[in-house]
């Protein structure tokens, strides 16, 4: 999946010396469920730019999640109380159904990194960050070939990292105004901060809490 090794098969698909029909079963899956999250969103998340293939958005998450699953979660079953995978700051966890354990997430302030702007609580599940704040302006609306504003950082919750981390940068390129996705299927709950240092948070769709930090002096 690499875009960066030529001899990789999204390298190959990119510059046409690969057919996707001819690619991997693995590279085949995700080209698909990327068309289809393409259409969910509106063409806020596409997986081809300037016509080349290029996946990375999706399958990091995709990625982290599937070796959570494969071999974190069965540690469970062998009497772990809780496991968890962080990476680069985005998670997945695990917690035993017998138990009381709960992950605390920290969302760092993406105008203060020190600081945080907010801390989530869950069992299980995962949480996604996108932003600008460790890349800069990074982050690309397809839809106009323009670097997204307005979103400094947004946080999701879902059961899985595969759609937190999607649509986390969703979040980003529809900007303040449009809050649409915090709506979508399978969204637990959300924390945007804007390029103002407003932050807002939603679970299940509604908007639960919205605040401006105080700049410190």
């Amino acid at each position: 999946f690499s875009p960066y090794r030529a001899d990789s098969q999204v390298s190959r698909i990119a510059d046409g010396r690969l057919d996707l029909d001819d690619a991997g079963g693995e590279v085949r899956a995700v080209a698909s469920a990327c068309v289809d999250l393409e259409s969910v969103t509106d063409g806020r998340f596409s997986a081809w730019w300037n016509r080349r293939f290029d996946p990375s958005g999706y399958v990091k998450g995709w990625a982290v999640e599937r070796a959570a699953r494969r071999h974190l979660a069965p540690l469970l079953e062998r009497g772990a109380e809780a496991v968890g995978i962080n990476a680069g700051g985005d998670v997945q966890v695990f917690t035993a159904d017998d138990s009381d354990w709960t992950w605390r997430v920290g969302i760092a302030d993406p105008r203060r990194p020190d600081r945080l702007a907010a801390t989530l609580e869950l069992a299980d599940g995962a949480v996604a960050t996108s932003g600008v704040a460790e890349r800069g302006a990074h982050i690309v609306d397809p839809r106009t070939g323009m670097p997204a504003r307005g979103i400094a950082a947004a946080t999701v919750v879902a059961a899985g990292l595969t759609l937190a981390d999607v649509w986390a940068t969703t979040a980003v390129i529809s900007g303040p105004d449009d809050v649409a996705w915090t709506r979508t299927s399978g969204i637990r709950s959300a924390v945007t901060v804007g390029d103002d240092g407003r932050v807002r948070r939603w679970h299940h769709g509604v908007e639960i809490g919205r605040f401006h930090p105080p700049v410190a002096a």
